[in-house]
């Protein structure tokens, strides 16, 4: 019986030890999830500051929506025009970059509409527009798609008028590349997402580069002016961390088959 009893104590105790971690809700995109990273970042975090990050893994405009509804206290994302309007309509404190990295086309590995041979990511639609070549689009007001949707004005072209060869599928990076990889589509996706995408059947990456498709990661905490909920000290504890030496090194040194995924590029 006394067995029994310490036994139980002692269940009790390491259960009362697992749950003493602060949490915290943060809204993160697709891409950096389905980069990896995630999970070599959140252990660390919670072994160094015994902080849970619960992640809610979302489209850019879709956390940014969670933000300013307070139903999370920070969020991840990648798209400066909305994260500026977010700043500037109170709903979050401040924007701090993180990390970088690239978006980058991805299609065929025969490339019908030889996007491999332009000349700038514009050019590269606009071959894919006169090949009439299937292509996914996120649909679903990520970054990226909110990217991809810029490039195509920035190529003097309108996507709400494209036919069946244009595919906008209204899910994350991952479904994205799944349903390009079933159609051989090309698609917009960021190097990291691509990079740790295991279905890559018959496709290839084919352009990047062009200065235009760079993809800044910024963290933004949820103001508690708009929502005294939110955990302001546990959003500045993490923010530390991710602007720290030692999150510089995991980022810096998080590869895959020899390539870097992101930059560090906190200030």
């Amino acid at each position: 019986m006394k067995k029994t009893l310490i036994l139980t104590f002692l269940a009790v105790f390491a259960a009362g030890i697992a749950q003493a971690a602060d949490q915290m809700r943060m809204a993160v995109t697709t891409s950096f999830h389905n980069s990896g990273l995630a999970d070599v970042l959140l252990p660390e975090i919670t072994k160094d500051l015994d902080l849970e990050v619960q992640l809610l893994v979302v489209g850019t405009g879709q956390a940014i929506k969670l933000g300013e509804a307070g139903d999370v206290d920070a969020i991840l994302v990648h798209s400066r025009t909305a994260e500026d309007a977010f700043v500037d309509g109170g709903y979050g404190t401040h924007r701090r970059e993180i990390m970088y990295n690239d978006f980058v086309f991805i299609g065929p590995a025969d490339d019908p509409a030889a996007i491999a041979e332009a000349e700038t990511a514009t050019d590269a639609l606009q071959k894919i527009w006169s090949a009439s070549a299937a292509f996914v689009s996120r649909g679903d007001d990520s970054g990226t798609h909110k990217k991809e949707l810029s490039l195509w004005v920035d190529a003097g072209l309108d996507a709400d008028t494209f036919d069946a060869w244009y595919n906008a599928v209204g899910a994350g990076m991952g479904a994205a590349l799944n349903t390009a990889s079933g159609l051989n589509a090309y698609v917009l996706s960021d190097r990291a997402s691509w990079l740790n995408f295991g279905n890559k059947s018959d496709l290839a990456l084919l352009f990047a580069g062009d200065p235009v498709l760079f993809n800044q990661y910024a963290y933004l905490p949820v103001n508690p002016a708009r929502h005294d909920h939110v955990k302001t000290d546990l959003t500045a504890k993490l923010e530390e961390w991710l602007t720290s030496e030692r999150a510089q090194s995991l980022i810096d040194g998080y590869m895959i088959d020899g390539e870097t995924l992101f930059v560090f590029n906190a200030k």
